[in-house]
């Protein structure tokens, strides 16, 4: 039965219990290695503005962000791939947000949020108290890429407590756990971001780098609900394990993709790994191709020869801002049943550095989710 709302302690904000003064968050406090991961227990809980709704988070999803923010690695002082570890404990950055600026310390991580909506702000009607939610992790905050990341610009899921815009905590009727339903937001929207701009169609030939990640799985599922040819680039071991999320080909992440597929054989790649394959993959793809990348860890710095990419028409696609219609299009087919989440492990919030040092050993498939 649900609680009678009550009257928060600030005008305007209405509550549907009485919420605590601190609450438990992991807090980044710098950049460098997991040192700079701070367990607290006497954070402050955020309080909502008018258009703002307060979260209780059940469970949220660990991301490639969280490493890359944490080791400094957005900034454009950073070659080295992600795996590589190399940008660990950069200190000096200036550009080393997702949208280029400083980053601010100390800051919650945390893309991914499944949780209940437990007070609202005074312009929002008390209605919403008690939804469960799936927040939606790029705040666009004006027109175009005026935007916020969850876990970036803003606090986010590391935590007991979020404070999210309305529009942006979106709510979802499911069967689903907490954890399967904290899998979604980030890699899901991501890679179905991809998949539309890039206008994919049924019987279209698509290549999906990294394909065992977060993304990258999703991206098999997504592709595969489009009516595509869907081939997955994976380690050997996890073959299988892709292969039954949808995958129509399966091949090792080593294989020389020149030689398998050849010039112009693709209608589209889905990038999620970059580094030195960028020119093979411009290569496999037919006149008149698309590329789209949301990710680069085997090497943000890349060789393009602008021959190929005019010769043959190619359409190039970075992503990272959803269009207003993915997380609502998301939403419905989580709600419908037709995509399903892919765990490969679950973590307390208290053991997030073990989550991390799993997640970085890439031998997973689907998502890493941290229980709050």
């Amino acid at each position: 039965m649900v609680s009678q709302p009550v009257p928060g302690e600030l005008i305007g904000v209405t509550t549907l219990r009485p919420l605590p003064a601190t609450m438990r968050a992991v807090v980044l406090t710098g950049h460098g290695g997991f040192d700079r991961l701070e367990l607290r227990d006497d954070v402050p809980v955020p309080q909502c503005g008018p258009e703002d709704v307060l979260i209780r988070v059940a469970a949220a999803g660990v991301n490639n962000t969280d490493i890359n923010t944490r080791i400094g690695w957005y900034s454009k002082a950073v070659a080295e791939p992600t795996e590589s570890g190399a940008a660990t404990g950069l200190a000096g950055a200036k550009d080393d947000g997702w949208s280029g600026t400083p980053f601010q310390f100390p800051r919650i991580q945390g893309a991914d949020a499944c949780g209940h909506i437990v007070a609202v702000g005074q312009n929002i009607d008390a209605k919403r108290l008690g939804e469960r939610v799936l927040v939606e992790p790029v705040f666009r905050t004006g027109t175009g890429f005026d935007v916020e990341y969850f876990g970036s610009e803003v606090d986010g899921a590391f935590a007991e407590y979020a404070r999210v815009p309305t529009r942006f905590a979106h709510r979802i009727t499911s069967a689903l756990s907490d954890v399967d339903l904290a899998s979604f937001p980030c890699a899901y929207s991501a890679a179905e971001n991809m998949l539309t701009r890039i206008s994919l169609r049924k019987g279209e030939r698509m290549l999906v780098t990294g394909a065992s990640g977060g993304v990258g799985s999703a991206a098999v599922q997504l592709a595969k609900r489009r009516g595509a040819e869907v081939i997955a680039m994976v380690s050997g071991e996890k073959a299988s394990t892709v292969k039954a999320l949808g995958a129509d080909q399966v091949i090792d992440r080593d294989e020389d993709i020149d030689r398998i597929f050849g010039a112009s054989s693709l209608d589209a790649v889905v990038d999620i790994v970059g580094g030195p394959r960028f020119g093979s993959l411009l290569t496999c793809l037919k006149p008149g191709g698309r590329y789209a990348v949301a990710g680069a860890i085997s090497g943000p710095l890349v060789e393009l020869d602008l021959r190929t990419l005019y010769l043959k028409d190619l359409q190039l696609f970075g992503c990272t801002v959803l269009t207003p219609d993915v997380f609502p299009t998301l939403i419905q087919a989580i709600e419908q049943g037709k995509i399903k989440p892919c765990i490969a492990a679950t973590y307390d919030l208290a053991n997030i550095v073990a989550a991390q040092t799993a997640f970085l050993t890439k031998q997973h498939v689907g998502k890493i989710v941290l229980t709050i």
